[in-house]
Formats: C-alpha cells, structure tokens, sequence
C-alpha cells in the first residue's frame, strides 16, 4: 500500500504573532486563544489536547485526553491513576500537551511537570460527572487486556447494582493530574511556512522568558 502526500498543500493566512502584541504571562496568551478556538463553530471540543509520556519501556506515547480545568499554576486534567500513562507519570512527571487548531491555524506545545492534584479538587469534579462516566472508572481497569466486550459490559452491570440507589463515590484510584509548565509555545501559521512561533520558558526566578523561534 502506498500514497503520496507530497503534493498536500494549505496556505496559511488567517493571523499574525508578534512579540509586541502578547502578554509577560503565557497563560493570559492561553486563555485568549483558548476562548477564541471555543467560540470558533468549527473547532469541535476546544479543550482536546494531545498528552505525551515516556513509557516504561522507554518509547514515547501519544494519546488524546481532555483538559478540565486551567488555572494561573497549570492545566488540570481526569485518569485513573493506575492506567498505563497513570503509570507512567508517577515514574516520569516529565511530559507534553499540545493543542491544534487547525481551522485557526494555531498551536500550543507545553512542556512541563505533572503531579496529582488534591483529592478534594478530584472529588469536586467526580461529582460534576454523569452516573454512567462514574460507573466506568469503577468497571474500567484501564490499559489493561480484558478477554471480551461483554465481560467489560459484565462489570458495568455489577457496579450498576452494588450502587444502585446510592450515591457513587470516586475511587480512590481515579483522579487529576495538573501539568504545571516549564515552557509554552505558541505557533500561528503564516505564509510561505514562515510560520510565527513564540515560546515562553520559565525562569528560576519565576519570570517567563520570551523568544521568537525561526520556523
């Protein structure tokens, strides 16, 4: 099987970064242009971000989660802890997110360090979730291999009767992470692939260094 991609082209020319236009802190810059992907009617679930982790057998893992929350300190997002990249991260804290926006021609690398967040922050937001998503961190060992599509379905149905009626609590093996970052990039496709990117890195006095990158 074979196809040639190489004659693919988009001309990027919706927008423009310049250093003079943006803030000392990455995370007004964040939150402006996350506000806009959102209110964007072609970008369908703005808070999709790509998590990336080294696994334990030392390769690289990408896989699509959702972000939750984001605050001044980071960006807060839901697992089980004792899923593969659960896992992972508790070994190697070291990992990446990263947005596309493609009908904006836009997108976000961050680097930084994630840690579990405080138990009543995972609480608050459990609480928040539907019945249906509860019952499925409890029946869901996730990564792991189950012999069937029923026996998964099997699992669901106990839960469903051992809390029927009752309130479900959150298991305490299900929770956040928040990825406080070390650095951020922002890119914003430009003509010719003279593509505008600007990373902010984080300085040991706590100052963000900015910098315009060569394409």
């Amino acid at each position: 099987m074979e196809k040639d991609l190489s004659n693919y082209r988009k001309i990027y020319k919706k927008d423009e970064l310049l250093k003079k236009n943006i803030s000392e802190n990455p995370m007004e810059l964040f939150q402006k242009w996350f506000f806009e992907a959102d209110e964007f009617d072609s970008v369908d679930e703005a808070n999709t971000m790509t998590l990336s982790t080294i696994g334990l057998d030392n390769y690289p893992k990408n896989r699509i989660v959702l972000l939750k929350r984001f605050t001044w300190e980071g960006f807060i997002f839901y697992t089980n802890y004792n899923s593969e990249k659960g896992k992972v991260i508790l070994q190697n804290p070291n990992v990446c997110l990263s947005f596309f926006w493609g009908t904006l021609e836009r997108q976000i690398i961050i680097k930084g360090k994630a840690e579990k967040v405080a138990e009543n922050l995972s609480d608050g937001y459990f609480e928040s979730r539907p019945d249906g998503s509860k019952l499925s961190a409890w029946a869901s060992n996730q990564s792991e291999v189950i012999s069937s599509r029923e026996a998964l379905e099997n699992k669901l149905k106990f839960f469903e009767n051992k809390f029927q009626s009752n309130e479900i609590p959150r298991p305490k093996h299900w929770g956040g992470f928040i990825v406080k970052p070390v650095s951020i990039e922002f890119w914003q496709g430009r003509p010719n692939r003279l593509h505008d990117r600007i990373r902010y890195s984080l300085q040991k006095n706590f100052e963000w260094k900015i910098e315009r990158l060569e394409p």
